[in-house]
């Protein structure tokens, strides 16, 4: 197919496998997320905008930071996300969150928040210090932004796992072709300065394994190529044949075990900043 060919804005699309592989990310990313957002300054009691909802993951991570008498509006511009977060908040019995659809960019809303965060939301704006300017207006004077983004730069295996190490090559190509930002991890410094905040407080972590202990790793990045190949059959990145989607989580479980291979997953960056 012609690389040419109109894509979507979003390369990972709103699917329902899509839906349950955020759902699994969540898991294993969610503590990440808690350590970056408690000490970038979220606490009991404040009122929390969540840019890029979801399913909502972030959005439960940030109402159970802010307690009872905090309260949490989760925003996205992707009606199904947002049905699968309602449901989810109604099962939870969940009060102190609720979510809205729309571009939260250009929303206004009844006040302003304590602070406003995201994962994962800015490698998919076409400017994203632009996007970064106009949330933080939606913070009160000495409110903060804080925002988790990954870098496809981290990925690694040592020694070797040839697998794993192409899948990684695959879908940094993937998006760079798509135009969608790889190593927004490492650009929120430059995104947060541009964006007129002050420099942010950077904190990296990374999920890895090695061997046998490394299926989370491999789940991850299986989930995604399940979810990217057929952006990568488009831009004639990979085939299907060369993915082989039935066999490629055991393939890459096989020769981490085989090499006593180490695979270190995206690096996972927070920033933070106080307007």
């Amino acid at each position: 197919m012609n690389p040419e060919t109109k894509a979507p804005a979003y390369v990972l699309g709103h699917s329902n496998r899509e839906i349950e592989r955020l759902k699994l990310q969540a898991r294993l990313i969610g503590p990440i997320t808690r350590r970056f957002f408690s000490e970038a300054g979220v606490v009991p009691g404040m009122r929390v905008l969540d840019v890029g909802s979801g399913p909502g993951d972030v959005a439960f991570l940030a109402a159970d930071l802010v307690g009872a008498k905090g309260h949490v509006v989760g925003v996205d511009r992707a009606p199904t996300a947002l049905e699968v977060a309602r449901a989810r908040a109604k099962e939870q019995s969940r009060q102190n969150v609720e979510f809205r659809d729309g571009d939260p960019a250009e929303m206004k809303f009844e006040a302003p928040f304590d602070v406003v965060l995201g994962r994962y939301v800015l490698p998919f704006q076409k400017d994203p210090a632009a996007m970064l300017r106009k949330l933080a207006r939606h913070a009160r004077p000495g409110g903060v932004v804080v925002f988790h983004e990954i870098d496809w730069g981290g990925l690694s295996s040592y020694p070797a796992a040839p697998t794993y190490d192409r899948c990684c090559k695959w879908g940094a190509e993937t998006l760079r072709l798509h135009g969608t930002e790889s190593r927004m991890g490492m650009k929120l410094h430059s995104t947060f300065v541009g964006a007129g905040l002050t420099a942010p407080t950077l904190r990296l972590e990374a999920l890895a394994g090695g061997g046998a202990s490394s299926s989370d790793v491999v789940q991850l990045m299986t989930d995604l190529m399940v979810i990217l190949l057929p952006e990568m059959e488009r831009l004639g990145v990979a085939t299907a044949a060369e993915v082989d989607l039935e066999t490629l989580g055991a393939r890459m479980q096989a020769e981490a075990i085989a090499n006593s291979s180490v695979l270190v997953g995206h690096y996972q960056i927070g920033a933070w900043a106080r307007v």
